[in-house]
C-alpha cells in the first residue's frame, strides 16, 4: 500500500449479486478503498492490499476449501466477513493466516476502518463478541432473494437447498441448530409461496440461488 492512496481490495463470494452488494457498500469511501477486482469461484488475480471474502453460502473458514482462498497468489492479507462470529471459528481463522474476521453487524464506514487497521498490520476481530449477529431487520450489502423479501439468513438457507444439501449439512454449515434451519426454512417457503423442498430447489434455480462464476477488474491500475 502506497502511504496516501486508496486500500487496494479484491472482493469475493460464489454469488454475483453479493460482491457486488459489497462494493455498493464500499462505493462511498472510494477516496480511503478502491475496489480493484470482484470475483465468484475464482482466485484474486490483481496484487491487493486486502481481500474481503464474504461466507454468504461458502464453507466457514474450518474448511480445507477455504484454505484456497488464503492459498491463492496474491490475496494481500484476508479479512473474512461473516454471521458466524463463533469463537471457534474465529481462532481456527486467525491460526490459518487470516487478519481480520468482521461481523456483518458493522456499519460500511465501520467496515472501511477495520480494512484499514488490517492494512496497517493489525489483526482486526470486530465487534468483539460472542454473540452471534441477527442479520435482521436491517442487514448490510445484498444477497440472491433480496427483492423477493428473503432475509440474509433465509436466503442463505435456500441457495443451499438449492444446491442440494440436506438440513444436517445445512446446520454444520451455517453454525445453526437443526431448529434454527427449520425455522428458517419454514419462514423463506412462505415468501416464496412453496410448500415443498422439490418446489424450493426449482425456485431457487429460477431465481439465482445457485453460484456464479465471474471476475470483474473495477479498475486498471497498476499494483
Amino acid at each position: 500500500m502506497v502511504a496516501g492512496s486508496p486500500l487496494r481490495v479484491a472482493l469475493m463470494n460464489d454469488f454475483e449479486v453479493v460482491v457486488r452488494g459489497l462494493q455498493g457498500m464500499l462505493a462511498p469511501f472510494e477516496d480511503r478503498v478502491s475496489v480493484v477486482e470482484i470475483g465468484a469461484q475464482v482466485d484474486v488475480r490483481q496484487s491487493v492490499d486486502v481481500t474481503l471474502y464474504d461466507t454468504f453460502s461458502e464453507p466457514q473458514v474450518d474448511g480445507e476449501d477455504f484454505d484456497d482462498v488464503l492459498e491463492s497468489p496474491n490475496p494481500g492479507a484476508v479479512v473474512v466477513y461473516t454471521w458466524h462470529l463463533d469463537p471457534a471459528l474465529i481462532e481456527v481463522a486467525l491460526a490459518k493466516g487470516c487478519r481480520g474476521y468482521i461481523g456483518k453487524t458493522v456499519s460500511g464506514a465501520e467496515l472501511v476502518t477495520a480494512l484499514e487497521r488490517v492494512a496497517s498490520g493489525e489483526v482486526v476481530v470486530e465487534p468483539v463478541t460472542s454473540q452471534q449477529p441477527e442479520p435482521e431487520p436491517h442487514s448490510p450489502g445484498d444477497w440472491p432473494g433480496r427483492a423477493e423479501g428473503l432475509s440474509a439468513r433465509e436466503a442463505e438457507i435456500v441457495s443451499l437447498i438449492t444446491q442440494g444439501l440436506t438440513n444436517n449439512d445445512i446446520a454444520l454449515r451455517s453454525y445453526l441448530s437443526i431448529n434454527s434451519v427449520k425455522t428458517y426454512i419454514r419462514t423463506a417457503y412462505r415468501k416464496m409461496g412453496v410448500t415443498r423442498r422439490s418446489q424450493a430447489v426449482r425456485w431457487g434455480l429460477e431465481h439465482g440461488m445457485t453460484p456464479d462464476e465471474m471476475r470483474r477488474q473495477v479498475t486498471d491500475q497498476a499494483p
